[in-house]
């Protein structure tokens, strides 16, 4: 949530305020042009970012409740764009508690930190850039005391225009970490569910220093999705490739050889802010790694029939999302749940400590568990 001063009286007036600016067209006084970045009064800028937050805690509540009643008012659905946000969250909220049932969790608070990074007047609406690091926590249904939890890290253009007497989203850009699995088979959930509940949680104990560095620097460098004290950025020695394909695979290169130790080679490089492809692109990655005995394959294959060896993994591993005969994703394993059940960081989307699977439960995606030999 934002770090705010927050008065009820002083957020009425506000509140007042802004729609009395709206209506009286007077934009021009806050901002220098349509589209340029806002230079605005300080309490129109707390206001906006209360009005966000707002937006988003109640979002989380729908997600976490089903409620779809609540969830529509949220969006402007006159116009497609409105229409497709609001499509896209209902669709997420399902997909949520469909894995939540095949998991045996109930899923217990989803809660977002939001930074505002900009905000630009476009003709009747504010559009805002946002980072949204979201934490979720659940309990599996037969040990409710024991919570888990993981992040989320998002970047999101939003666009809220004024209806009635509330802001609503008119627009939403970002790439969400759900949106390739979207539509999860139920029809082997329950014999799935007991073979994840039959399991406990993992003795780490053992692990040696090399794969202890790994994961030490897989958990300080998640970007939007790190705990607050990480301050959400990337390792800033490296381009960030989100932009160009994705960063998955590069990060997970950093990880082997900044905490890992491992040497980097004529294949396997990355120098003068470039890197090679066997250290930016996921398929290129997967077969280096295999090919050249750094790692070997634990298992491949869909969800049910990798589920029993995915409990093999260790931190510092890392698991391969196919599509159509090519890794498309590359998540490295971070720890485990109480469980017993893998945990994944990873760049595009931002993830920290997430179940490997949520988000990537799709039939036609395959999976390659891989043993990191550190």
């Amino acid at each position: 949530m934002f770090i705010l001063i927050s008065i009820k009286k002083r957020l009425l007036i506000l509140f007042v305020l802004f729609f009395l600016i709206c209506g009286l067209g007077a934009y021009s006084k806050i901002f220098y042009t349509k589209t340029s970045t806002v230079v605005t009064d300080e309490n129109l800028t707390e206001f906006l970012k209360l009005k966000i937050q707002e937006i988003f805690d109640t979002r989380n509540k729908s997600l976490l409740n089903q409620n779809n009643n609540i969830l529509k008012k949220l969006y402007n659905r006159e116009n497609k764009t409105g229409i497709w946000a609001y499509e896209h969250a209902f669709k997420k909220m399902k997909y949520l508690h469909q894995w939540s049932n095949k998991q045996g969790v109930e899923f217990k608070n989803i809660d977002s930190q939001i930074i505002l990074r900009r905000i630009k007047k476009k003709q009747d609406r504010f559009s805002l850039t946002l980072l949204v690091s979201t934490k979720y926590q659940y309990t599996y249904i037969d040990s409710q005391k024991k919570y888990n939890s993981f992040r989320i890290g998002t970047y999101h253009v939003l666009d809220l225009i004024p209806q009635e007497d509330r802001l609503v989203i008119a627009k939403e850009w970002y790439r969400d970490p759900f949106a390739d699995s979207l539509h999860l088979n139920k029809s082997k959930n329950n014999r799935v569910k007991e073979k994840i509940l039959s399991k406990e949680a993992k003795d780490l104990s053992k692990l040696n220093p090399r794969r202890l560095k790994a994961l030490e620097y897989l958990n300080q460098y998640c970007g939007a999705a790190n705990p607050p004290d990480k301050g959400f950025k990337y390792n800033n020695k490296y381009r960030n490739y989100n932009y160009q394909g994705g960063d998955c695979a590069n990060f997970a290169s950093q990880v082997l050889y900044e905490g890992g130790k491992f040497k980097k080679n004529s294949i396997w490089n990355y120098s003068r802010g470039s890197g090679s492809k066997a250290w930016v692109n996921a398929h290129s990655f997967n077969r280096y790694m295999i090919y050249s005995n750094r790692a070997s394959k634990i298992a491949h294959g869909n969800y049910e029939q990798i589920l029993k060896d995915s409990y093999k993994l260790l931190p510092g591993d890392y698991i391969g999302y196919e599509k159509k005969g090519k890794v498309v994703h590359i998540s490295v394993i971070s720890g485990f749940d109480s469980k017993g059940y893998a945990l994944v960081n990873c760049h595009n989307a931002d993830r920290y400590r997430v179940p490997w699977d949520l988000g990537w439960s799709d039939r036609g995606i395959k999976f390659w568990l891989v043993r990191v030999h550190y």
